[in-house]
C-alpha cells in the first residue's frame, strides 16, 4: 500500500512537470510568433525548441525553473536565423531575435 502511495506521488509530480513545460512552450511560441510578426519576418517551422533549463532566482528572490527555447526566422524567405529566449515563472527573462525596424 505504501509503495502505491509513492507511485501516485511520483506520477502526480511528473504530470505537474509536464503540464508546466507544455504551458511554458506554448507561451514561448506565442512570444516568438509575435516578435516575428512585429519585425515583419517569417517565423519558420511555427514552433520553438526547448534547449535547456536551470534553477534561477527571480526578482522576488525565490528559486524557480528558467526554461530556454530557440526558434528560427527568415527575413527574405531564403535565409535562416536563430532566435532564443528564456522564461522564468512565466516571465520573459532573455530574448535574442528579430526586432522591428521602427526602433
Amino acid at each position: 500500500m505504501e509503495n502505491m502511495l509513492w507511485a501516485l506521488l511520483v506520477v502526480g509530480a511528473l504530470m505537474v512537470w509536464v503540464n508546466a513545460a507544455r504551458r511554458a512552450a506554448e507561451q514561448a511560441s506565442e512570444i516568438g510568433r509575435q516578435a516575428c510578426q512585429r519585425a515583419g519576418v517569417q517565423w519558420l517551422d511555427h514552433s520553438v525548441h526547448a534547449t535547456g533549463f536551470r534553477l534561477r532566482r527571480g526578482h522576488d528572490g525565490r528559486l524557480g525553473l528558467e526554461r530556454s527555447y530557440r526558434f528560427e526566422y527568415s527575413r527574405d524567405g531564403h535565409d535562416r536565423h536563430t532566435g532564443s529566449m528564456s522564461l522564468l515563472a512565466g516571465e520573459l527573462t532573455r530574448f535574442v531575435g528579430p526586432v522591428s525596424d521602427e526602433n
